[in-house]
């Protein structure tokens, strides 16, 4: 099937991937152009994944003071160059994930970072919820809502800020996939006014 150049333009524009690419995914869509979205995406998710290892040694610092004055976050978001640190769209990036720590609050940055005495507690509670019902059912939905505490505690996990239906991982997986370097957001602290730790 034949596409416009317009066609491959507008998919270049919403996914960032190559013209060829692009090409390919609408005329293996047949120029539908959400399932050509898709398609790239997919493929954009594998390459994220091979890129995964490679180390992360640059990158940026970011600060985001919500409006009222009373939230502030540093972030940091690492990356493998100092060609893609300096870059508009991975900066972008970076303060779009200060203002989802600002506002959803996480805890940690990964399932990996949440300290064992904490997971072990919402253990025990999830279990002691469920003392009446069969044991063979109980761990299937102590599961359930340990991933439900996941998805609240980790930044990675959290339904993001600008489209819930995807996970902050999926649009950190696809800024891998348009800029060609493994990204992971090592750190970052929120600070609300008034609010001491625990």
């Amino acid at each position: 099937m034949a596409v416009s150049a317009q066609e491959v333009k507008e998919l270049r524009d919403r996914t960032g991937a190559g013209l060829m690419d692009c090409k390919r995914a609408l005329q293996e869509a047949a120029g539908d152009m959400q399932k050509a979205v898709m398609s790239l995406r997919q493929k954009g998710l594998a390459k994220a994944r091979e890129k995964g290892s490679r180390q992360t040694a640059e990158g940026v610092i970011v600060s985001y003071i919500h409006s009222n004055g009373r939230i502030g976050v540093l972030l940091e978001l690492a990356c493998e160059t100092d060609f893609v640190a300096r870059n508009e769209e991975f900066r972008s990036l970076a303060n779009e994930l200060a203002m989802q720590v600002a506002a959803m609050d996480p805890m940690v940055v990964s399932r990996q970072d949440v300290p064992e005495q904490a997971l072990q507690g919402e253990r025990k509670l999830y279990l002691q919820q469920c003392t009446d019902k069969p044991e063979q059912i109980r761990e299937k939905i102590v599961a359930g809502k340990l991933d439900k505490f996941y998805e609240q505690v980790c930044l990675l996990e959290q339904p993001y800020i600008r489209d819930d239906g995807r996970k902050v991982a999926d649009i950190i997986s696809d800024a891998i996939a348009k800029l060609g370097e493994n990204m992971e957001v090592r750190r970052f602290v929120r600070m609300e006014l008034g609010r001491t730790e625990a």
